[in-house]
C-alpha cells in the first residue's frame, strides 16, 4: 500500500509523504535507475534539502525525458518483477511521454469513482467508451469505473494521433469521415445494448449533438455522460447541458497520463464556473502559476504545474501544456480547484493540436 497510516492512526500529510518517498526513490536498493542517475546531476541533495511540497520545486522538469528513456529505467528497484503497465500520453506536445504503473492507478480510480458517485451516476450500469484505448490510459480508467460500478464495458476505439496529423495537414474532409465512422460504431452499440453511461471527448459529444439519430439514441438510453480528453468551452458545455441533454447528468474529468485524474466536484450554489476539478490530494499537488512560477490569486488564470509523488512514479515540478483558473477549495482544508481548463497554443516549437483527444 502506498498510503501510510502513522503510529497515532492519522494519515500522513503530503509533506510527510514527500520525505518518505524521497528516501524510497533515492535509495540505491529501491529507487529507479532514472532517478538514481539524476541525483548526481542535481545541485542539491534531495534527501537533506527537500522536506516538503515547496521543496519539490527545486527539481527540474524532466518529463521531456519520458519521451525516450527506456521504461525499465523508470521502475523502482524495490518493485521490480511485480508487474507494470506502460501508458503513453496523447502526443499533443510532441513525441509521446511514457509512464509505468502497477497499483497507483487502481487506488486513484477507486477514489475518483467515489467522486463520480457524488454526482449520482447510475449503478450498476453498462458503459460505452467512445475514445482511445491503448497505449492511452483513458479507456483503462473508464473500464475501472465500469467494473467498480458492476457494469459491462463496451468500447469504440479511435486513434487520436492520426486525427491530429489529419488536422495538421488540413485534411478536414478525412477527419469528418473518420468521425462519422466512429459515430456509426457507437450507434450500433447503443441500438443493441443497454448503455447507461457514455464516456467520450467534448468534440465527439458535439458531433453526437449534431446527429439527430445518435442524439436520440443517447437521449433515450444514456443517463450519464462523462467527458474528458480535451478542453470544453463554457459556452459549449452550457449548450450541451441546457439545450441538448437537459435531463442527463454530465460530469467532466480533467487529467493527463502523467498525474492521473481530477474529477469535477459536485456543483455548488455559489460556484461561478460550470465545472471545477479537484485533484487526488494524497499523491498530487497542482498549482496554477504565472510566467515567473508564482501561484496566481483565486479567480486568475495561469499555467498548470503539478507534482506526482507515488511509490511507483516520482514526477516533481512539471509544467503542463494546460492553463486554468484557480478556484478556492470547496471545504476547509481541501485542495484548490481548477476551472476553465484550456491549452497553450504551442509547447516550445510544437503547435498544440487537441483534435478529438
Amino acid at each position: 500500500m502506498d498510503t501510510v497510516t502513522m503510529a497515532d492512526e492519522r494519515v500522513e500529510t503530503f509533506d510527510e509523504r514527500v520525505r518518505r518517498l524521497l528516501r524510497w526513490h533515492f535509495d540505491p536498493e529501491t529507487g529507479s535507475t532514472f532517478w538514481l542517475q539524476q541525483r548526481a546531476k542535481l545541485d542539491f541533495d534531495p534527501l537533506t534539502d527537500v522536506n516538503d511540497a515547496a521543496g519539490l520545486l527545486r527539481f527540474p522538469d524532466l518529463t521531456d525525458e519520458l519521451r525516450h528513456v527506456p521504461v525499465d529505467e523508470l521502475i523502482p528497484r524495490g518493485l521490480r518483477g511485480t508487474g507494470f503497465q506502460v501508458y503513453e500520453s496523447g502526443g499533443t506536445s510532441g513525441a509521446p511521454k511514457r509512464i509505468v504503473d502497477r497499483e497507483y492507478r487502481r487506488r486513484l480510480l477507486s477514489w475518483a469513482m467515489g467522486r463520480l458517485r457524488a454526482h449520482h451516476i447510475p449503478e450498476p450500469a453498462n458503459w460505452l467508451h467512445l475514445g482511445p484505448t491503448g497505449p492511452h490510459v483513458f479507456a483503462y480508467d473508464c473500464s475501472r469505473y465500469a467494473a467498480l460500478g458492476k457494469g459491462m464495458f463496451h468500447t469504440v476505439d479511435f486513434d487520436p494521433r492520426w486525427v491530429k496529423k489529419l488536422v495538421a495537414s488540413g485534411d478536414v474532409d478525412i477527419v469528418k469521415r473518420y468521425v462519422r465512422h466512429l459515430l456509426d460504431q457507437a450507434a450500433e452499440v447503443l441500438r443493441s445494448q443497454p448503455i447507461k453511461v457514455l464516456s467520450t471527448t467534448p468534440p465527439l459529444i458535439e458531433a453526437i449533438c449534431a446527429d439527430a439519430e445518435l442524439h436520440a439514441l443517447v437521449e433515450r438510453n444514456v443517463e450519464t455522460i462523462i467527458w474528458a480528453g480535451t478542453s470544453f468551452s463554457s459556452e459549449s458545455l452550457r449548450q450541451v447541458e441546457e439545450l441538448f441533454f437537459p435531463e442527463k447528468t454530465i460530469v467532466g474529468i480533467y487529467g493527463n497520463t502523467l498525474m492521473g485524474v481530477a474529477p469535477q466536484r459536485p456543483r455548488r450554489h455559489d460556484d461561478t464556473h460550470l465545472c471545477v476539478f479537484e485533484p487526488y490530494a494524497e499523491s498530487v499537488r497542482i498549482d496554477v502559476v504565472d510566467d515567473d512560477g508564482a501561484v496566481v490569486e483565486y479567480g486568475q488564470r495561469g499555467r498548470v504545474r503539478l507534482s506526482l509523488v507515488s511509490e511507483e512514479m516520482f514526477l516533481p515540478n512539471v509544467i503542463e501544456r494546460d492553463t486554468a483558473v484557480r478556484v478556492e477549495p470547496a471545504d476547509h482544508g481541501a485542495v484548490d480547484g481548477l476551472a476553465e481548463v484550456g491549452t497553450v497554443a504551442a509547447v516550445g516549437d510544437v503547435r498544440v493540436i487537441e483534435g478529438v483527444y
